[in-house]
């Protein structure tokens, strides 16, 4: 599983272009439907999500790609954070990577602000970093009386200080501290 922090739109098709090889993509369900970006996803395929809910038709297509052998690449936030600074990650991620224990590759994205169009259009040369992190793996002991979503809410800050590793501090938001 590929995880990332999400700035912009733009951080997606980014990876996706780099990666050396295919992505399974997770995007949210209003992509589908938005003039643009609708072309895109529809071109490259992906397993739309409707946010803020348990979507279980998503769910299940995400672990038959990861258990398929296919990299699914996900923003462990579940939206985009408009500013540099990361938002809190949702354990939803985690839920994924216990069903399947397959390997986190971090990857963290520099240079893609919502102001990333309008720099290129104005003939600057906007700069894109993607850092990508050795892969590891949630395993070890689970912390005991806590709830089963709060284990998945501390692994899913261990994985966001990984990506968090790979960042500036100006982009590293709620996971700037080590805590």
């Amino acid at each position: 599983m590929v995880v990332f922090n999400h700035v912009s739109i733009y951080d997606p098709p980014f990876l996706i272009a780099f990666w050396p090889i295919y992505l399974e993509v997770l995007g949210a369900t209003e992509v589908w439907t938005r003039p643009g970006q609708d072309i895109l996803v529809r071109l490259w395929g992906g397993i739309p999500i409707r946010r803020g809910e348990v979507d279980r038709q998503a769910m299940e297509k995400m672990l038959a790609a990861l258990r398929s052998g296919r990299p699914l690449i996900v923003s462990p936030e579940g939206t985009r954070s408009h500013t540099p600074g990361m938002l809190q990650a949702k354990p939803g991620v985690v839920y994924l990577i216990e069903q399947t224990r397959v390997p986190v590759i971090p990857v963290g994205v520099t240079g893609t602000t919502d102001n990333f169009i309008k720099c290129a259009l104005r003939g600057e040369r906007p700069v894109v970093d993607i850092r990508v992190g050795a892969p590891f793996k949630l395993d070890g002991p689970e912390p005991a009386g806590l709830s089963p979503r709060d284990i998945r809410q501390q692994k899913a800050h261990t994985i966001m200080m990984h990506i968090a590793e790979l960042l500036p501090k100006e982009y590293r938001g709620v996971y700037l501290d080590p805590v």
